[in-house]
C-alpha cells in the first residue's frame, strides 16, 4: 500500500494575479458600468473581508469567476432579450447558487 493518493485533485479555479484590475478594467468600459461597477466593488470589499476573516481565497476568486461569467455572456445575454422571447418562469441563478451554499 502506498502513501501516496492515486489521483491529484483538481486545483481550484485561481484567476490571474492582475485579473480582478483587468476585470475592473473591463466593467467600467462596458454600457453596463454604471450599475456593474459598484457591485463588483461591493462584492469584492466583501470578498476581501471574509478572506481576512478565513484566510481564503476561494470568495475573492469566487467573485472574479462571476464577474468574468457574466461579462462574458453579456452579448448573448442582450440578443436574447432583444430577440423578445418570453422569460418568465426561468430560475435565477442567483437564487440556484444560493441553494446549493446552503
Amino acid at each position: 500500500m502506498r502513501g501516496q493518493a492515486d489521483h491529484t485533485p483538481a486545483a481550484p479555479y485561481a484567476p490571474a494575479p492582475g485579473a480582478p484590475a483587468e476585470l475592473l478594467a473591463q466593467l467600467r468600459a462596458d454600457r453596463r458600468a454604471e450599475r456593474w461597477v459598484p457591485a463588483f466593488e461591493r462584492e469584492w470589499a466583501a470578498a476581501l473581508e471574509e478572506s481576512r476573516r478565513t484566510f481564503s481565497l476561494n470568495t475573492l476568486y469566487e467573485v472574479v469567476h462571476v464577474r468574468q461569467a457574466r461579462l462574458v455572456s453579456a452579448p448573448a445575454v442582450d440578443a436574447f432579450v432583444v430577440s423578445g422571447h418570453d422569460e418568465r418562469g426561468f430560475v435565477d441563478m442567483a437564487e440556484l447558487r444560493g441553494r446549493r451554499r446552503r
